[in-house]
């Protein structure tokens, strides 16, 4: 197939920690040429003008769920993946805890199929970690499988790995990065039921961050940090939601040197336990948003490098299962059409830069995933881009929601960024509303 030459011009390029304007020559696939200003004589050329606006590398977002195979009636790898797009996220590493789990090779393959059918973004997909499938993790193919994923907490899917043994079993057993979601199940259990105690199943939801506490957050990522550096184990902790857990990372070391690293999702920056009293069980995750000095703090440890990675752990549920009394609604939302238009607004809050923006959510999850080819704008990388208009302003309503569950914690948000256009490996993906129904996407493949 001969794809279309593209020329973006006069774009205000970010990229590598600097900001400068220039052009971006895209053949086929990839970028082959970024200079002050390029020509081309070619009739066959898409010239896009790009004045004023911002270019940046396609976000890869190394936590979502997009709810493929088995539990499609809130998500599937399509929806979702054309709600990434829009939101300017051109690869995603997708969880293991789906029906069935990804707990297999056949499993794990299976999924691979599915996204090569239906997938409008680059796809990657983590395997999962349990008590009794070591086997199967040191039979995997490094280049193709982004990481382990280990739930040290109970979540969506019942994937809870509480066998001591085996757990360190599986840091000595393999090179690959082990992800985890520490949380410490016990005191949760112990919280849970003294809130039952005294509400029954309908607990006000401002208990969330009580009963999944920061002890219980804390004690899980020391416990995980303590068998990462006993073993040798490549470990990154997701989602950090307190500020006492940033204590444990460190920045005295470059990202591709580091052993240990970890990541805060866009709600947790975003939202603190504030928000209860008017989202409701709309901001319920897994860890809990909690104070907002905890906020505050996660900003601080990003931008200090102690927090390396920013991801959404998009996470879709019906607004039926959603409305349910505390103990009965699931914790999770949707965020990938919405999270780089969040974190431009914090930009133009002062609270982050867009060097930092993309560094952390660009740069960083290419680097620590070994992504190949990706999460940059350079010659002979992918032509994965993304067009930002920061003087745009939108809002967040039903009718321009792209998610299958139909609704977001953001709706009736007024954004003044806008995402333009979206290329995913050198096709327009997305322009101005409307994605493009032609798919473009490839399999992540990892440089290992």
């Amino acid at each position: 197939m001969t794809y279309k030459t593209t020329l973006i011009k006069n774009a205000r390029i970010v990229t590598d920690g600097r900001v400068f304007e220039g052009d971006v020559l895209i053949q086929d696939e990839r970028i082959v040429k970024i200079d002050d200003s390029i020509s081309v004589k070619s009739a066959d050329v898409f010239v896009l003008d790009a004045e004023g606006k911002y270019l940046l590398p396609g976000l890869i977002d190394d936590q979502v769920h997009f709810r493929e195979p088995g539990l499609t009636h809130k998500a599937n790898i399509a929806s979702e993946s054309r709600a990434a797009v829009a939101g300017g996220i051109t690869s995603f590493i997708e969880m293991p805890n789906t029906n069935p789990q990804t707990t297999t090779i056949e499993a794990f393959d299976q999924k691979l199929q599915i996204a090569s059918e239906s997938a409008f973004a680059n796809y990657g997909f983590m395997f999962g970690g349990t008590n009794d499938n070591l086997e199967e993790i040191k039979k995997l193919d490094k280049r193709k499988v982004a990481g382990l994923k280990l739930f040290l907490g109970s979540s969506t899917g019942n994937m809870l790995v509480d066998n001591p043994d085996v757990l360190e079993k599986i840091f000595k057993s393999t090179d690959l990065v082990i992800s985890v979601h520490c949380e410490d199940e016990e005191t949760i259990k112990a919280n849970t039921s003294k809130y039952i105690a005294e509400y029954g199943e309908d607990i006000p939801v401002k208990y969330h961050p009580i009963i999944r506490s920061e002890d219980a957050c804390y004690i899980s990522s020391s416990k995980a940090i303590e068998l990462a550096k006993k073993t040798g184990a490549r470990l990154h902790v997701f989602h950090l939601s307190t500020g006492k857990e940033t204590e444990l990372f460190s920045n005295k070391t470059l990202l591709k040197d580091k052993k240990i690293t970890a990541e805060v999702c866009i709600h947790h920056l975003w939202f603190n336990d504030k928000d209860y009293d008017t989202k409701g069980t709309l901001i319920k995750w897994n860890p809990a948003v909690k104070t907002e000095k905890d906020q505050q703090q996660l900003l601080k440890a990003l931008l200090a490098d102690k927090i390396d990675v920013i991801a959404t752990d998009h996470a879709p549920h019906t607004l039926e299962e959603k409305n349910n009394v505390y103990t009965k609604a699931p914790s999770g939302g949707p965020l990938v059409q919405h999270a780089l238009p969040a974190l431009l607004e914090m930009h133009h809050r002062g609270l982050i830069s867009i060097e930092k923006i993309v560094e952390k959510a660009c740069h960083n999850p290419a680097i620590l995933f070994n992504v190949k080819d990706r999460g940059y704008i350079k010659e002979g990388y992918y032509a994965d881009l993304v067009l930002v208009d920061l003087n745009q302003p939108w809002t967040v309503k039903k009718d321009n929601l792209l998610y299958k569950c139909g609704w977001s914690p953001f709706e009736g948000t007024t954004f003044k960024s806008r995402i333009s256009h979206t290329f995913v490996n050198g096709h327009l993906a997305y322009n101005n509303f409307k994605v493009n129904e032609n798919r473009f996407a490839k399999a992540l493949t990892f440089n290992r």
